[in-house]
């Protein structure tokens, strides 16, 4: 491996820590479980397998017939892994009948897609996709906390 190389992967990886941060932050900013640390780890983690996996096809290129990588798998095993730790952030109210941390779950699964993006080197995608769902996190809630406040005020 060379030098370039790796600092490619470390650079990668900021940019998957930095855009995850933001997503991450929003969610600790509205008191969810799953912060900034979370989904930093998630987006990174998804880059890095991502990268892992390109480096592989990169130093086994020469012996074809024995290596057997379908990226799609690497896409397969990054949602199972993901949608089970988003699995851990939702719960169930007994007696309210209300189901909370799907959001936040959510939040983590989409925090993984992008960081793949960003492993794959579509940054400029990553960093669109990361302000749409940071308009959808925290500018959907602004508007429905502002519908909440008005109904309250209208009253029954």
């Amino acid at each position: 491996m060379n030098f370039e190389l790796e600092l490619d992967v470390l650079g990668r990886s900021l940019v998957a820590i930095l855009l995850s941060g933001i997503l991450g932050w929003e969610r600790e900013a509205k008191g969810k479980a799953a912060g900034v640390r979370t989904h930093m780890l998630v987006g990174l983690a998804a880059t890095l397998f991502v990268t892992i996996g390109e480096l592989m096809v990169q130093r086994f290129d020469h012996d074809l017939q024995q290596l057997r990588y379908d990226p799609v798998r690497v896409l397969e095993a990054m949602v199972t892994g993901v949608s089970f730790l988003g699995a851990g952030t939702i719960f169930i109210s007994r007696g309210k009948e209300k189901v909370q941390g799907l959001t936040t779950a959510a939040s983590i699964l989409v925090t993984s897609a992008v960081g793949m993006m960003v492993g794959l080197r579509y940054y400029i995608l990553a960093c669109g996709v990361t302000a749409l769902i940071f308009v959808v996190l925290h500018g959907l809630a602004y508007v429905k906390d502002r519908i909440e406040q008005r109904r309250a005020q209208r009253g029954p």
